[in-house]
């Protein structure tokens, strides 16, 4: 049998550039299986599904090294898992040497091990490389007044009026969250946040 394995880090990204990829090499579209899960926690259903099936003899296609794992530890396992567990081969398509079919004698699994580790290891280092760019890009713009995440909730209008009521013992806290619509826990932030910035406005002055 033959099989096709997807991995998009997140349900946004776009697996089309995989997908085209299998269809060329004319997988038949009920055995490509496809995750669409968060880098984090590398939960992939249809990766387990796909490796209960597979069976010795059987040809796994995938589109680059790193659908395999998250790290050079997590690719040498998983490939060690299908070759050697399963008996299955394993074909990269961006990288023709790392296919199993060809050059089973000594050499050939040498030459296929030396490659793997190599991509295995570029594979890691490019992931962490990305972050550190992304970690310095963040910083940049947070160094310029860049702010990141959701903006700010704005103050309901009837806010002051509902905070002194609360204040002087009028309303609870959780009637006076509800008269500005608003979680207890964020209507008590809000009032504190409120009141630290009208204590140092007082102090300023």
């Amino acid at each position: 049998m033959i099989y096709g394995y997807i991995r998009v880090s997140t349900r946004e990204q776009n697996e089309d550039r995989q997908m085209i990829a299998m269809k060329a090499a004319e997988i038949p579209e009920e055995n490509i299986y496809i995750d669409k899960q968060s880098g984090k926690d590398f939960n992939r259903p249809d990766y387990q599904k796909l490796l209960h099936r597979l069976r010795r003899d059987d040809l796994l296609y995938i589109k680059s090294i790193d659908r395999l794992g998250r790290n050079y530890g997590e690719i040498q396992e998983q490939w060690r898992i299908i070759t050697k567990e399963k008996g299955a081969d394993i074909c990269v398509i961006d990288m023709p040497l790392l296919d199993t079919r060809c050059g089973k004698d000594l050499m050939g699994t040498f030459l296929s091990d030396i490659v793997l580790q190599v991509l295995s290891f570029a594979a890691e280092n490019e992931r962490e490389n990305i972050r550190q760019r992304q970690a310095e890009g963040i910083a940049a713009a947070r160094s310029k007044g860049v702010r990141f995440g959701r903006p700010p909730v704005p103050l309901p209008k009837n806010f002051h009026i509902v905070r002194k009521a609360w204040r002087n013992k009028k309303l609870t806290l959780r009637e006076a969250a509800e008269a500005c619509n608003l979680p207890i826990g964020t209507f008590y932030h809000k009032v504190r946040e409120f009141e630290k910035a009208d204590e140092k406005d007082s102090v300023t002055i």
